[in-house]
Formats: C-alpha cells, structure tokens, sequence
C-alpha cells in the first residue's frame, strides 16, 4: 500500500490556505434593474454607516454586519426607494439579490436567514435552492448539484445514486426534516431507477457532509445529505412540464396561521433517455410519486409535522436488437445481439412520519419523531439474446461497412428472473437541543424495527456453438464442449434463495458544541459520541447481536486577520452497522453474524473568502483519510451492489478537494472543482487493488451566464470529467485478475431559458403576465457533445477460443429536451 506523503499533505494544504477572517461580515451582491429589466447604475446601496453603489452594468457588492438583523436601501433618482428589512446573514454567507426598482410605488422585502454562525465550522455544505431547480440535467434535482461537488461521483445520468469520497451508494444517509428516508433494494439498473425521493419544488434548505459530520448524524460510513421542506406563508401553485414528465406543486396556509402545507405530484417517464442508448426495443417507464408535508402550530410550545410520501414505479422493456462497436482502430470489434422476450420490474413504497416538537422554554426543544416505511418490490424477466461476436469492417469503399467482417463466436444467453422483496420498517425516535449563548448540547435515542421477507430467484444459461456452458466451478471443469457432460443441465450462476429477516435496532448520540474567543482568534468546536446496538434474527436464522461505539470531533479556528480565512479539523471513528442488503451474500443467504464496517476518518479544511474583480469568491481546500476494516466487500454493476457479506477486507481512502465558488458574472453564482482519490481494498490478505468506486480524478464545473442586453434570457451550463472506474468481472470470477478500467467519463449538458417573470421580475400590471409570480420556457441539451460514455462491461464468453471480451455497456447520447415552469 502507498500512502500520501506526509510533508505533500501539509504542502497542498497550505498551498490552499494562502490566501482568514477579518470583522464578522456578510455580503449582499447581485443586479440592480429598472423596470424594463434593464441595468441601472449609479444606485446608491446603504445598510447603516456602509455604502456602495451600482456600477454601469447595475453590478453592485456591499458587506454588511453578520448575524444581526440589517435594512437594506436602494435609492435612485426617478425612482422610488427600496428596502430589504430585517436582513440576518451569517458570517461570511453570500446572499444573491437582483432588485428591479419602480417608478410608481414603494418596495420593500424582508428575508430572514437564521444566524447560527455555525455551519461553516460543521464542515456542512449548503446548496441554494434556486440553483438546484434551474441547473438542467438528465436528472435534475439535489442529486444533479452534488454530482457537481469535488467529492461527489457518479457516473451514470438516469441514476439519482451517487457516491462520496470511495464510498458506494449504501453508505450515505439521507433526512427530510430530520426524518430518515430510503431506497428500493432490489433496483439494479439505472433505466430503472424512477424519481428522487426529494422533492426540488418543496426544498427550503439543502445541507450536505462528505465527511466528517456531527454525532448526531448517524451511522454511514460517507456522507449526509439533510434536506428541509417548506413552511409556506402564503398560498402558491407551481408546475413544470416537458418531454420527461410533469410535476405539480401547491402551498398553503390557514387564515389563522397555525396550519400550513406543501404538496407535492410528480411524474416522469425516461423513455426519450433509454431510447438514445444502443439497445433499440419498446421501454415504458412510468414514475409516479406524491408528497405531502403538513405543520400544525398548536401552540406557542407545540409543533407537528405530518410527512407522506407514495411512489410506484413501473419499468417495461421488451429489447429487440443491439450493435455495439468496440476495439481498438488497429484491431476493430463488433457484437451484435437480437433478443426475445420482456423484463416487468414494479417498486412500490410508501412513507409516513409525524414529528411532534415541544419548546420547553426558550433554549430547549424536545422532538419526538416516528416514521413507518414500506416497500413491495418485483422484478419479473426472460430475455433470450442470440449475440455474434466478430471482426468490423472498417473499409469506407466496401458494402458491408460498419458491418462484421469475420464471425469470432456465436452464442445464446438467457436470464430469467423472480424476485419479490416486501419490507417494512418502523423507527421511533426522540431528539433534544439545548442552548445556550456560547454553547449547544445535543442528545437523541432512536429505536428501529426491520421487517424483511425476500426471494431471490435468478439463473443465466449461456450457450455457446451449440454447447450449454457449465457453472465455473471446480467439479464442472473438464475439456467441454468436446467432451460434453450428460449431467442434468444447471445454470452458469444461479441464486435461489428466501429470507425472513427481522433487526431490531437501538441507537443514541450526546453532542455539546461551543463557541469561544481566544485572543484575536474565534473557537468553534463540537464533540461527540453514537452508541449503536443491534441484533439480528429470522427464520432459520441463529440471532446475533453486537455493539459498537463512535467518538467524534470537529474543531474550527478563525483568526482576525486580514485575509477572511477559516481551518478546521474533524476526526473520529464512523461504524455502518449492516442493513439487510449487506447481510446478505453472493449466494442470496443471510449471514446474521456480520460486524458493522468501521472507519477512522480525518478530515483538514481550509476556506478563504476574497474578492476577484471587485465580486465575492470563496476558496474551499479539504485533504481527508479513511482507514478501513471489518469491510464488506462487494461487486458493482450499473447501481445493483452485491456483498460478499464475510467482513474479510482491509481498506484506505485518500484524496485532496478543492472549490472556487462566487460571482464569475455579476449577479450569478457559477464554481469549479477539482477531486482526486485514491481507494484500494485487500482481501483476505492477499493484497490490495481498487476498488470499484476507485475515482483517480473528477472536475466539475457549474456556470451560469445571461446576455447583458437581455438579462432575461439566461444560460446553464455544468460540466463533469471523471477518469474511469474499475470495469468488473465476470460473475464467479476472481476480481484480482479483471484490474481493467472503463473508458474516461465526460459529460456536458446545457440549458438555455427566457424568464418571463419572476421574483425580481413580477409579470406587469395588466395582460396575461400579471397572473404569474413565476415564468420561464427553456431548452435542454443533454450530453451536448454526444460523448459516448460506458457504465459496465458486458462479458461475452467465447467457448471456442477460450477468450472473454469485455463489451462496453453504453449510456445515453445527446438529447434535446423541452421545459415550461410557472409559478401562480
């Protein structure tokens, strides 16, 4: 194993902090227009004894104090004034406004941001909103904004997975309003993933980790994702149609104030992405999903929430042919593949959750949440593919071009399947904070019950020059197909299995939190630690139960001086108890006696906030370690991850993040970021190799553009290089002899939009526009430069020649998409 460099750490690190933190200040930026949307300059800009004012493009920046309530005013010759009242930004935070002044009446906003003054130091990312719902993507939405994100990777457009500094998809936790969600379990391709469980259209506040988090975030191994829904004040009715599907929004609240909701429709239906890619056939994806979550404010003590969620998602393929050409120019391949048969999949789940929050005084809260989940899933297939696998002619003059010129194998595969899945799982949990002017204690108890009852039922015959290919396993070999077998027939791999799992599940947390002075030097620092007990049992089953325990920390220094700049440092040891997926082997058997995989994780951060061309950035640098053992190893394939479920690994993560947010052009926000890792993992002693989520080097980039003469007519744009993936291996094969990679990953997707109306921009006074609170028409290109991107391989065996090739599994190609959004 090579490990980073000690002294190259301490190097890049400081080479990020170069360039900390001045006053507690904030800062405003954004446009100032009339109302012709037009820019206006020369506005003066005044928040108490600070001032500014527009420049000729309407461009203008003013910091003003952090975490206090600030009025913001806007004054113009032949213009009336406008104020933004009771402004409370916290330290160091960026707040976008684009104010659009009138001739003819009064303005004034308000908005208040809460002033914790913590959240850098947590080490947690927010996202904007507005960013998140305008940014275009195959699937747009928080998922799409994290792919963006230096430590974030995922390398496959119809798939709302992601994975997070080495880890895979399993290891990342997920809250709505401090509630837990879940996934399917049984998906294993990403056409056949449907929507999100977060609904973009009722976000409040995004928060993210990757790594490094709080006590009181759980027990994964890799990120949190905290999502927060609305509380409206007002009613609202928002939709959005296009090629994809529709969604619908509404906003209420009660005259007396006490009962407010946001609701939530969606459907989409991929087929226009599927049927880009190389298979040709007829796909009828349908994703339908609805949310509700309601706030009933029964006293000035006494809070509820109600959260509900139904989603059923139904993907139909009937495949018909495929052509895939690959190779290299010196030695061209092709694989041709007509198929027969239908693949039905059904994934129905439904969520409810009731949160009852008690205010018991002032500084502290008493939060009492229970939450039931249940899911029914199915995946029903035959398909028979009869492949030719050969030689390409490559020869422009010749008529068979682009056509097999020599036959290297024939063959036939069918896979069949019968999986039924039905689990329920019912969490009962309470949570506390109390505060205090400089200090934040936090406890919480949680007890979780899972109910799973599974049957797997799969099998792959594969036949090669009329020969039915036996199962790889010592008592099968022998010189077939010459010498043929008069066994009964079996299956190459098969997995029948059924399983009747129950976990119980206690787990708790106590954190305390303080802010202190040092000299010139603010403190923030955050200890903690999660206790966490389960035992697992079911039919045919021995119960097994274990214990583990994770001390963590987090610490920030924020020096007075003259460059705006914060350090901090999170350690601590992250346990993932096993989830029944996990629990289970490649052989689909339940293994109740695994221990939870266990990480020590390190994190060192530096960020620094400047101005660049009179406009605010912030430089964001993270270098991070995570040792690993007890690990569960475990082989990928599209999203479908399978566990060798025996905790016979030992595994390392390192890598280096850096990010460059802020105004690249006046009024927007746009970033570049740059991640590299590196992840191996040895089994069983034998020494280490990558593994599958092994991601050298990602870039991401988010930009944001709009034409000066028509600041109305926006433009989008985000960028993804990432270098390739560990290609796999062949089922039952061994993974250290298949150490190849897939291709690199590129991608770029563009959106261009017309705002009608919009905050900034209300519809004018009379006509058609003045309904509208919100409106924008938009074009999507997906995968703009048609790049031809591979997410698996798919291994066609050769009998005769004794050879396997690894045939690139292709996504989508670029796509045109439509999009009408409106806001009532």
């Amino acid at each position: 194993m090579t490990l980073l460099n000690p002294a190259k750490v301490l190097l890049l690190f400081f080479v990020l902090c170069l360039l900390d933190a001045s006053a507690q200040t904030a800062t405003i930026t954004g446009m100032v227009l009339d109302e012709d949307r037009k820019p206006l300059p020369n506005v003066s800009i005044r928040a108490g004894k600070m001032g500014t004012a527009s420049t000729d493009n309407g461009f203008y920046l003013l910091e003003i104090p952090a975490d206090e309530k600030v009025t913001v005013l806007f004054s113009h010759l032949g213009h009336k004034d406008l104020e933004l009242r009771d402004l409370v930004l916290t330290t160091n935070e960026t707040y976008l406004f684009n104010p659009v002044l009138s001739t003819q009446a009064i303005q004034v906003a308000s908005v208040t941001v809460t002033p914790t003054g913590q959240r850098r130091a947590e080490g947690v990312e927010t996202l904007a909103t507005e960013t998140i719902s305008t940014i275009p993507g195959a699937n747009a939405g928080v998922e799409n904004i994290l792919k963006l994100l230096p430590g974030v990777s995922g390398n496959n457009e119809l798939s709302t997975q992601y994975s997070v500094r080495g880890g895979n998809y399993d290891e990342n936790l997920v809250y709505v309003n401090e509630i837990e969600v879940y996934r399917p379990f049984l998906v294993r391709s990403a056409q056949q993933e449907g929507l999100s469980f977060i609904n973009s259209a009722l976000l409040a506040d995004v928060a993210f980790s990757a790594g490094g988090f709080q006590a009181k975030y759980g027990d994964r191994l890799s990120s949190v994702l905290d999502v927060t829904y609305k509380t409206p004040n007002q009613f609202a009715l928002a939709g959005e149609v296009s090629f994809l599907g529709a969604s619908l929004s509404l906003e209420t609240r009660s005259k007396n104030k006490k009962v407010s909701s946001v609701t939530g429709l969606r459907y989409r239906n991929n087929a226009l992405l599927v049927n880009s890619q190389e298979t040709n056939g007829n796909f009828r994806p349908a994703f339908t999903d609805v949310q509700h979550y309601l706030t009933y404010r029964l006293s000035d003590k006494w809070h509820f929430n109600v959260l509900g969620n139904l989603s059923v998602n139904n993907y139909n393929n009937q495949p018909l042919d495929r052509q895939t050409n690959f190779g290299t120019i010196d030695d061209p391949r092709t694989l041709l593949v007509t198929y027969q048969g239908e693949e039905n999949n059904r994934y129905a789940t439904a969520l409810g959750a009731v949160k009852a929050t008690y205010a018991l005084g002032h500084r502290t809260h008493l939060r009492f949440i229970s939450s039931v989940y249940h899911t029914t899933e199915e995946e029903y297939s035959d398909i028979i593919a009869r492949y030719r696998l050969g030689d390409l002619d490559t020869d422009p003059g010749s008529g068979n071009f682009g056509e097999p010129s020599a036959t290297i194998g024939l063959g036939t595969q069918f896979n069949r399947s019968r999986n039924d899945l039905d689990a329920l799982i019912v969490n009962l949990e309470h949570r506390g904070s109390h505060r205090t002017k400089k200090n934040v204690t936090e406890w919480g108890l949680k007890y979780t019950h899972e109910d799973i009852r599974d049957q797997l039922r799969e099998s792959e015959f594969i036949d090669s020059a009329g020969f039915s290919v036996r199962p790889p396993r010592p008592e099968f070999m022998n010189n077939q197909p010459e010498t043929p077998f008069t066994a009964p027939l079996l299956p190459f791999t098969g997995v029948n299995a059924r399983n009747f799992v129950r976990t119980n599940r206690w787990s708790g947390f106590v954190q305390t939190g303080r802010q202190a002075r040092w000299g010139k030097t603010d403190i923030h620092y955050n200890l903690g630690i999660r206790a966490h007990h389960w035992s697992v049992g079911g039919q045919g089953l021995e119960r097994s139960s274990r214990t583990v325990v994770s001390p963590r920390g987090q610490f920030a220094l924020k020096p007075e001086w003259k460059r705006d700049m914060l350090f901090r440092l999170s350690a601590g040891w992250y346990h993932q108890p096993p989830f029944y997926r996990e629990l289970r082997n490649l052989n689909g058997e339940v293994v109740p006696n695994v221990k939870a995989q266990r990480s020590f994780h390190t994190v060192l951060a530096h960020e620094y906030s400047f101005l660049l061309w009179g406009r605010p950035f912030q430089l964001v640098g993270e270098a991070y370690f995570k040792d690993l053992d007890n690990v569960n190893p475990y082989t990928l394939e599209d999203v479908r991850i399978r566990y060798a479920a025996n905790n016979d690994t030992k595994a390392y993560v390192y890598g280096a993040e850096a990010r460059m947010h802020g105004a690249f052009v006046p009024g927007t926000e746009s970033w570049i970021s740059l991640g590299v890792l590196r992840t191996e993992e040895n089994r069983n002693g034998r020494g280490f190799i990558p593994r599958p989520t092994d991601q050298r080097l990602k870039i991401g980039i988010l930009f944001q553009d709009y034409v000066p003469n028509i600041p109305d007519l926006k433009m989008y744009l985000n960028l993804v290089y990432q270098t390739g993936l560990p290609g796999g291996s062949p089922n039952d094969a061994d993974p250290y002899v298949f150490l190849n990679r897939l291709r690199d990953y590129r991608r770029a997707d563009l959106g261009i939009s017309y705002i009608f109306a919009s905050r900034q921009k209300p519809g004018p006074d009379r006509g058609w526009l003045k309904r509208f609170k919100e409106l924008s028409l938009g074009l999507e290109i997906f995968n703009m430069f048609n790049t031809q991107n591979a997410i698996t391989n798919t291994w066609v065996r050769d009998v005769q020649s004794g050879n396997e090739f690894a045939v690139p599994n292709f996504l989508t190609s670029r796509v045109l998409n439509l999009k009408l959004r409106a806001r009532l």
